[in-house]
């Protein structure tokens, strides 16, 4: 692991106040020019309480981050496991602001601090790498790990919008976007401000995402009695009503992206129907005996088709249950 001591330059701190940190893993052969970039997930915090409970964790501060970081899937350096990407210089960027890269703020209430400080982090973490290589990149390929409930309250839009306005995100957000909307906030969620991307991406994503299930979709506040719980930790367990109610989650999800998928000239996107969360950093997931497929094309393969341009890379999966290639891991993501 690597600090950055010259994030104090810009003021570049984890939540409480320590140096942001990244893995590196140097490339070789044909892919020593080429970088990849990995933006490490893992929620986030959306009030003073939350974020000093965080704050005394490895997801905001690099005090308690593991000083070595097994690299799978798409950072494996195996070419039997990670064909495309191999060989790049590949790079995960620790995630310790608890505001996925974005925020500009800081909490001091003479007791307390808290800095929220993710744009600056990722900042610095940039200018660290230049010198390294980075400035003299070849390819460049960035990876990032980002609805109403069940009472029809919208649980995460209003967790969403206290987080922009705790961590000072708004001044961040996509200016275009932000003077479109009525309520600029909305520019955090993926379906308002994709649309003002200017740069190729590739969406990766279960149709079924278990983290979404069970915090946006039936957070505990929505199941008060517990309704919820066996089929949280089974999909067998789930009732007719409720596989509906899922079904109609992942609707909504594709009627998002119908507009992606029928006119973007230079995006992919591969979205199954699995009940899992972050497939691209699980070996499992991304590229093995086993892993999911749609159309016999891996999650591996489907990236790299996209990314070197050898074919259209635009997958979408039948529904749930359809699909014999899933994993379905879903009790470990609660």
């Amino acid at each position: 692991m690597t600090l950055v001591s010259d994030a104090s330059n810009n003021g570049g701190f984890c939540l409480d106040g320590s140096l942001p940190a990244y893995h590196l893993h140097r490339g070789f052969g044909a892919g020593a020019s080429n970088w990849l970039l990995q933006f490490e997930g893992g929620g986030w915090c959306n009030d003073i309480q939350s974020c000093l409970d965080r704050a005394k964790t490895k997801r905001g501060s690099s005090l308690y981050m593991n000083k070595l970081e097994d690299f799978n899937g798409i950072l494996s350096n195996d070419a039997s496991l990670n064909p495309d990407f191999y060989n790049w210089n590949r790079v995960k960027l620790r995630y310790c602001d608890g505001g996925s890269f974005s925020g500009d703020a800081k909490f001091d209430n003479g007791t307390s601090v808290l800095y929220f400080r993710g744009q600056k982090i990722w900042e610095a973490i940039i200018l660290d790498l230049l010198p390294k290589g980075l400035g003299k990149a070849d390819k460049v390929k960035i990876s990032l790990n980002i609805l109403r409930d069940i009472t029809l309250n919208y649980t995460m839009r209003t967790f969403f919008e206290n987080l922009v306005s705790l961590q000072g995100i708004e001044k961040n957000l996509d200016k275009n976007c932000t003077s479109f909307l009525d309520n600029p906030k909305l520019c955090m969620f993926p379906q308002y401000f994709l649309n003002y991307m200017t740069t190729p991406f590739f969406i990766l994503n279960t149709a079924y995402d278990v983290y979404q299930f069970h915090h946006a979709l039936v957070p505990p506040s929505a199941d008060m009695n517990g309704d919820w719980k066996g089929c949280k930790l089974s999909i067998a367990s789930c009732t007719p009503q409720q596989l509906d109610i899922l079904q109609g989650f992942r609707g909504d999800m594709l009627a998002a992206l119908r507009s992606f998928f029928m006119d973007s000239t230079n995006g992919g996107m591969f979205i199954n129907s699995c009940f899992g969360h972050c497939q691209s950093e699980t070996q499992e997931t991304w590229f093995s005996l086993g892993s999911p497929i749609i159309q016999d094309k891996t999650i591996a393969g489907a990236v790299g088709d996209w990314y070197f341009s050898r074919n259209i890379s635009k997958f979408i999966d039948c529904a749930y249950p359809c699909d014999a290639s899933c994993h379905n891991i879903i009790a470990q993501v609660s």
